[in-house]
């Protein structure tokens, strides 16, 4: 037996195979680009980040081969972004993603109408625009159509799982990250969805990681080379599967990973909503591990920069990388220098994380002259 997972992130997807004992029997890697239709907007087109969730999945399960059959498929993926759907599960509108600051209104309403404090005590999150609920507030006043047509709104890892099985279901690490969630209870908060005036039907639902939902679509099956039967299980928030993968499964242990954002995931074995958490603007969470919570500390940009890079400046190492069939990003690190030089980047290219939550901070290259860097180690002063 062998197993599927699937990671959406937010400038790509990778699905992999795994057998039971951990080996990886083979792998797919997709891109697609982040939209930006206004400033300060993010989107995903859904249809294309679909696209490379079927491609990545077809091709890892023709590497793989038909010796070890998959028997289960599981998401993990980023969280907050959502979009809208049909009930026949056509997409009504481009997801929007974590670091798009369309919301800050929404997010100003919440400050005004329920506290800061009273939301963290309930949800465990410290108000931003960026969760879902915001979003959906977002799209209620902006573009009525749009709402009134919509039959679920789904973040990436329920769209997915939908897309799969034809079922509209979330983990609560994902459920969590839309602010809509009770920490406490284990459900969509009663009291957030009221003052939203919001019903829990047009969510998800919610069940703890690991839970099958259900099987595979027969055609999906047929379209992506799976065997009939197979299972869908919840999966989660791509922090704390993550933490899972690099082995942070008790309290006091943490991950540092840097993907689209550079996140740290700290592991504790009880809720803590501190003041002093809510001040730093640190989340607690269920983590996919039963009985383990989470809080991040992060940066929205992180190997997003990188990409920036590449796609801006990095002609030159993209053919390198192209006459060498080596990965840009092989090229481009390798020409780094291994000591550090006075250049100095502020990565707020999106907006701001932890612990400041600025979602009007601006990036910047400090440091730049007609000279070429040179390693601050290799500096000497000069003598009369």
């Amino acid at each position: 037996m062998s197993l599927l997972g699937i990671d959406v992130g937010i400038t790509g997807c990778k699905a992999i195979i795994f057998n039971e004992a951990g080996e990886i029997l083979a792998s797919s890697y997709r891109e697609y680009p982040l939209v930006q239709p206004e400033p300060g907007w993010m989107e995903l087109e859904p249809a294309r980040v679909m696209d490379a969730v079927r491609s990545t999945v077809r091709e890892s399960v023709g590497k793989a081969g038909r010796g070890d059959p998959v028997r289960a498929v599981s998401v993990s993926s980023h969280a907050e972004a959502i979009t809208p759907v049909s009930k026949a599960g056509d997409f009504l509108a481009n997801i929007i993603a974590p670091f798009d600051n369309r919301t800050m209104a929404q997010s100003d309403w919440w400050e005004r109408e329920l506290g800061r404090k009273r939301i963290f005590e309930i949800t465990g999150q410290p108000l931003h625009p960026m969760y879902s609920i915001n979003k959906i507030m977002w799209w209620r006043e902006n573009c009525p159509a749009v709402f009134d047509s919509a039959w679920k709104w789904l973040c990436v890892e329920d769209l997915v799982i939908f897309k799969l099985c034809g079922e509209a279901a979330t983990d609560h690490s994902i459920a969590s990250r839309t602010m809509a969630f009770d920490l406490r209870k284990g459900e969509w908060s009663s009291e957030m969805l009221s003052m939203a005036g919001l019903s829990e039907e047009i969510l998800s639902k919610p069940s703890p990681s690991g839970t099958v939902v259900g099987e595979v679509l027969p055609e999906v099956a047929g379209e992506l080379g799976l065997p009939p039967g197979m299972k869908v299980v919840t999966g989660g928030h791509d922090q704390v599967c993550g933490a899972l993968g690099a082995g942070i499964v008790r309290d006091g242990m943490a991950m540092d990973a840097t993907g689209t954002v550079e996140c740290i995931a700290p592991t504790f074995n009880r809720p803590v909503l501190t003041d002093a958490m809510l001040e730093g603007n640190y989340c607690c969470y269920e983590h996919v591990v039963p009985g383990l919570y989470a809080t991040l500390a992060f940066n929205f940009t992180g190997g997003s920069l990188l990409r920036w890079y590449r796609d801006n400046l990095g002609k030159q190492e993209i053919d390198e990388a192209d006459i060498a069939g080596l990965d840009v990003y092989e090229i481009i690190i390798g020409k780094a220098t291994k000591e550090p030089i006075d250049l100095y980047v502020l990565p707020h290219f999106t907006v701001t994380g932890t612990p400041a939550f600025d979602p009007l901070a601006r990036g910047a290259v400090l440091g730049l002259s007609l000279a070429p860097p040179a390693p601050i180690s290799s500096r000497r002063c000069s003598t009369a």
